[in-house]
């Protein structure tokens, strides 16, 4: 099953690095945010990656044509240090598609500019590209077929430490408290779309219309 991860946003949210970088090549340890989402997936099977560009494309396209292994992996080091010998790969078994979608395009936008490569497929697997589950994707996915619907995404509990409000009609308080404990979710940004799900984002112009980006 392809993976499209959207890499264009310009990554407000993470100002203080996306003046420099596009928030998918945040660093968590020695690796970006990006190449631990797509050792996620290629855990489970999916390799074949669809990478929608946008602010700072070339940060990422350069980021995987200069791609180190030996950062990643065991190797032996020998002849001077002339020899690498790499005891295991990253890369080998993966496919990926480097589109650029535009600077300011939103979801909608990205996706109907990436469609044509996903020609063929039943379905496929979408992603915001800026952060991580332990979601065990492949029961997702049997999840999604029994239950035949056109999409799925992930929905979890807020981490927000902030304070929700709870009003009537006339604005009277009547309860208060953390959003972390409330039954309040937020879109994770891992997707799941039927192929078919293609007529649908192509007539629904309000998604297209929204402003927010990846």
């Amino acid at each position: 099953m392809k993976v499209v991860l959207f890499c264009g946003g310009l990554g407000t949210r993470l100002r203080e690095h996306s003046d420099t970088i596009p928030k998918p090549l945040v660093n968590i340890g020695y690796r970006p945010i990006l190449w631990h989402l797509m050792r996620y997936y290629a855990h489970f099977g999916h390799t074949d990656f669809i990478l929608c560009l946008g602010y700072r494309g070339d940060l990422i396209r350069e980021y995987f044509l200069s791609y180190n292994e030996c950062m990643s992996n065991d190797f032996v080091l020998s002849c001077g240090g002339n020899k690498v010998e790499l005891l295991s790969r990253d890369l080998d078994d993966w496919r990926i598609t480097f589109v650029d979608t535009g600077l300011h395009s939103n979801i909608g936008q990205r996706l109907l500019r990436v469609r044509k490569f996903l020609e063929g497929e039943d379905a496929f697997l979408a992603n915001y590209a800026d952060a991580l589950t332990d979601l065990p994707l492949n029961e997702h996915l049997a999840d999604f077929s029994r239950r035949g619907v056109v999409a799925s995404f992930l929905a979890v509990p807020t981490a927000q430490s902030f304070h929700g409000v709870y009003a009537d009609n006339d604005g009277i308080v009547t309860a208060f408290g953390r959003m972390r404990d409330s039954e309040f979710m937020v879109n994770a940004g891992f997707f799941v779309f039927e192929r078919k799900f293609s007529t649908i984002w192509k007539k629904e112009m309000n998604w297209l219309r929204n402003p927010s980006n990846g």
